[in-house]
This record gives structure tokens, sequence and C-alpha cells, in this order.
């Protein structure tokens, strides 16, 4: 260090340029070097939306299928309960049971807690038929009634919101 001055300055190579002041750069090169955090801000906060937005349309599906599910495996019992309460209540002496009430208090329960999840009991005794809401099991002929009319419900058809959870299953007039 006894040899050096203080003030000596170190060399430049060719690889190195002299930095000048954003200032005196040519305008055409500041856009393409400098990012525009503004812009880059604005899509990030608009892709978080976006993902926040599908996040909760796939819970809400999930949901849904679910609740579906649960009512598929549901449903058999539900209209065995029926059928028990139809023989349990066509022999008179058991139609005024207290067993029978409340055999018919669980269903009625059962009942409303589908239809507070969105799930619809739908009997379309008198409605025209739809394929799409309805299977048909027969058809016989009745007098009075226009052809294609639902005549009897073998059992009730079921919905959450637009989905047929489970098709009725009905007779319809010839």
């Amino acid at each position: 260090m006894s040899g050096e001055s203080p003030e000596m300055e170190e060399p430049q190579t060719e690889a190195q340029e002299p930095l000048q002041p954003l200032e005196e750069q040519a305008p055409e090169q500041a856009p393409e070097e400098a990012p525009d955090y503004q812009d880059l801000w604005v899509r990030a906060v608009a892709e978080l939306d976006n993902v926040r937005k599908r996040a909760r349309r796939d819970a809400a599906l999930a949901e849904g299928r679910g609740t579906g599910r649960l009512a598929r495996e549901l449903l058999p019992a539900l209209d065995n309960l029926e059928r028990a309460l139809a023989v349990v209540e066509a022999q008179p002496e058991n139609a005024e049971s207290h067993l029978t009430d409340g055999i018919r208090l669980v269903q009625r329960e059962l009942i409303a807690a589908l239809e507070r999840v969105g799930i619809v009991q739908q009997v379309p005794a008198g409605e025209p038929f739809d394929p799409h809401v309805h299977e048909a099991v027969a058809q016989a002929p009745a007098e009075g009634v226009a052809s294609g009319t639902i005549i009897e419900v073998y059992s009730a058809g079921y919905r959450l919101g637009d989905e047929v959870i489970r098709a009725a299953k009905v007779v319809v007039a010839a």
C-alpha cells in the first residue's frame, strides 16, 4: 500500500460501460428495461380474484355432488318407510296406532331435512309426462284423461336445483 495513491482509479475494461443517468438514456430503451409494476400488480390481483372465484365455484359443486350422493343413498330407505306405512295403514286395527304415527313423523322429518338442503320431492300426479324428470313404468288406458298425462305415481321423484336426483316412477295414460 505504500506505493499506491488513494486517488488511483480502477481501469475500465471493455465489458464495463460507464453508467448513464436515467434522464440521458434513449426513450426507446426505458420501457424495455424497466417492468411496468402497476400493470404486473393489476394482473396479479385479477389472477388472485379468478382463483378465489374458481375455488368457491368448485367448493359449491363438490357440496352439491355430496348432497346428491347422500340423497341417492337415503331415498330407498324413505321409500321403504312409505311402503311399510301403506301396508300397516291398510289394516283397520293398525290405522290409528301410535307406532304408525311415530313412523309417519320420522318420515316427515326426513323429507323436511332433505328440503332444508335443497332437495325437493315431486309427486307429479295429473301433470303431463316429461321423460327428463319422469320414468314411465307402465301405460294404461284412462277415461277423461288426456293421453300422456300421469295417472299414478309409484315412487316420488327428487330434484336438487335443476339436477334430477331420481326420476319419479309413474303410470302414463294411453
